[in-house]
Order: C-alpha cells, then sequence, then structure tokens
C-alpha cells in the first residue's frame, strides 16, 4: 500500500448523488446498468455500474450512492460514462455500492 497526502485526497471529488433512471447496458462485456444520477449542483450525470448481481433496476432508483464525479468521460461500448460508481468487491468478485444510510444534499462531498 502506497500512501497519500492529504492533499491527494482531496483532489478526488467523492460526491453523493441520488439515483433517477436505471437501464440495462446489454451491450458492456459484463453484466452492467447504465445510472442516471442527480448530483444537485453539478447537474445530472451518466455511468455504468456492474452492480446487477445484487440490485434490481427498481431498487436502484431512489437510492443514494456516492461517486468520483472529476474523472475524464470514459468510453464503455457505445456509451460514455460521466462519474465513477464506488463501491466495493464481495467474497464473489460481485459489486457492492458504496451508499448513504440517510439522506444528504445531491453534490455533497465525502469529508
Amino acid at each position: 500500500m502506497e500512501f497519500i497526502s492529504w492533499n491527494d485526497f482531496t483532489k478526488v471529488e467523492l460526491r453523493a448523488g441520488t439515483v433517477l433512471e436505471v437501464h440495462d447496458f446489454p451491450q458492456a462485456r459484463k453484466p452492467a446498468y447504465k445510472l442516471k444520477v442527480d448530483f444537485g449542483e453539478f447537474g445530472i450525470r451518466w455511468s455504468s455500474a456492474q452492480v446487477t448481481k445484487h440490485y434490481t433496476k427498481e431498487s436502484l432508483v431512489g437510492r443514494q450512492i456516492v461517486g468520483v464525479i472529476n474523472f475524464p468521460e470514459k468510453q464503455i461500448a457505445n456509451f460514455m460514462s460521466q462519474f465513477l460508481v464506488t463501491g466495493f468487491a464481495d467474497e464473489n468478485g460481485d459489486i457492492v455500492l458504496t451508499c448513504i444510510d440517510k439522506p444528504v444534499p445531491n453534490g455533497s462531498r465525502l469529508i
């Protein structure tokens, strides 16, 4: 593990957002959804998330998640991902989302 400085950490924009819509993403190499997320003053952004093992589309709508919003856009198949969805791999390598257990304003920064 490499240690980073506080200044390094503050460069990462980890922000709260609410999932507005979820769509299937059949063009992705691994099973994934397309997520439309409201980051408040930072706007509405789209991303791809390989979270189909633990979540249905319906269970994601309205959930607050944590995303990194200051990476450049990344093309995934025919789709441009505008932020990085954060999560942890379970014992099988399937992603469990980083979620917020009490509501906070969209766009709030992780501190």
